[in-house]
């Protein structure tokens, strides 16, 4: 009993269930806790560059081949097209035989202010994306420097205090991490609150509609990856319950990042790949997302009644497989590169974003939990195919990860 009430994946299980009654119950005071959520991933956010850089640098430097280092970034890109191009397309598949979209009415679409997401749309670029992306800057830069001490005679001094650092950094995480159920109270209370579980019961189809695929991609594609090298999907799964729930709570997978960073290492992962494919992935391997974007695209058009030729649903795929790519530097991203891409094939009325405006945030949670999931599945996937997986620390993980939970929580002293 006693260990339980000192389980982070309890605390944080029950934060989010108490929430979402709050939010049911007593929506405008649930609101008000909007704060709570918002405040925990400002901090988090705080050490994902600092981790990026420290995991990158100390990675790259100490692996030594520096030819091995752009083989697995060349290798992490096309793992990133094939894998989001199946997301892609089995989305695609889905909204046409399910059909969630027939028989919606547009009669609640008067009145909705689309503007921020148009306009936004027509200014998206990728010389911007580049600009305003910090984490890619940060990811570029530690490449840059890990480069540099690889080749700088007296590199040890400088990686020896760079190790001390990333010690402390860690040791602070987590601290931080406890607050974990704080934050996942406030983003479900707010979310329930705002919007309320009535929002969801008109467009139920589509929920229903793009958990299921999301499902199915996780429990398909992603099993299949693993599988391939004889992992287990739901051990690993297991292995990361705490940082799914933190997700799942916050709506942002940006609050378990640094986390599923060190567990990565913990269970195997070598640093360099680790540093190298979480963040990157972070932006271009949105498997949640790019299901989330195809299936809303064929939604609003079956919304509409629009017959989409094979040519223009090939048009949909070509698009959404390079403004997907963006979706993590734009704010509101889900809206931005939809609205870009209804933009794109002009037969589909943009007004129809103005049906997902009320349930997009409770979509969020399967978008965020499945980007997060594909990502820390990609590094396992790479860092075996490079051999550069620890399947002694990656047994020992999965299997004992009680275990594994105790000395995460014991391990605050730096050496």
């Amino acid at each position: 009993m006693k260990k339980i009430f000192t389980n982070l994946t309890f605390w944080v299980l029950t934060a989010i269930t108490t929430g979402a009654l709050l939010g049911h119950f007593l929506p405008d005071k649930a609101i008000e806790f909007k704060w709570l959520g918002t405040r925990f991933i400002d901090v988090v956010k705080l050490f994902i560059n600092p981790i990026i850089f420290l995991t990158i640098s100390l990675g790259i430097s100490g692996m030594g081949d520096l030819k091995k280092v752009g083989k697995v970034g060349l290798k992490a890109l096309i793992y990133f097209e094939v894998v989001t191009t199946f997301a892609l397309l089995i989305g695609i598949i889905v909204a046409n035989v399910i059909q969630p979209g027939t028989g919606v009415t547009t009669s609640n679409l008067a009145g909705a202010d689309l503007s921020e997401f148009t306009s936004k749309a027509q200014a998206f670029s990728w010389l911007k994306f580049l600009k305003d992306n910090f984490t890619i800057q940060v990811l570029i830069f530690s490449i840059v420097f890990g480069i540099f001490l690889s080749k700088y005679k007296k590199k040890e001094s400088i990686t020896t205090f760079l190790n001390k650092i990333s010690k402390y950094v860690f040791k602070a995480l987590h601290y931080v991490m406890f607050f974990a159920p704080f934050g996942a109270f406030g983003g479900m209370a707010f979310t329930i609150g705002k919007y309320g579980i009535k929002t969801l019961f008109p467009l139920g189809k589509l929920m229903l509609s793009v958990y299921a695929t999301m499902a199915i991609f996780v429990f398909g594609v992603l099993y299949l990856i693993l599988k391939y090298y004889k992992i287990s999907i739901w051990k690993y799964l297991k292995y990361i319950r705490e940082e799914l729930l933190i997700v799942l709570g916050t709506s942002s997978s940006e609050a378990a990042l640094p986390s599923l960073m060190e567990k990565l290492e913990r269970m195997g992962c070598s640093k360099s790949v680790v540093g190298l494919v979480v963040p990157a992935g972070y932006s271009f391997n949105l498997d949640g997302t790019t299901i989330y974007l195809s299936m809303a695209t064929i939604f609003l058009a079956q919304v509409f009644g629009v017959h989409l030729t094979l040519e223009q649903i090939l048009t949909i795929i070509g698009i959404l497989m390079i403004t997907s790519k963006g979706a993590a530097g734009v704010t509101g991203s889900g809206f931005v590169v939809l609205a870009s891409t209804l933009s794109a094939v002009e037969v589909i009325p943009m007004e129809g974003l103005a049906l997902l405006l009320g349930v997009d945030r409770f979509m969020s949670e399967a978008r965020a939990i499945t980007n997060f999931i594909g990502n820390g599945v990609a590094t396992i996937w790479i860092s075996k195919n490079e051999g550069e997986l620890d399947m002694k620390k990656l047994h020992y993980a999965l299997n004992h990860v009680e275990e594994t939970e105790d000395i995460l929580i014991d391990n605050f002293g730096v050496k």
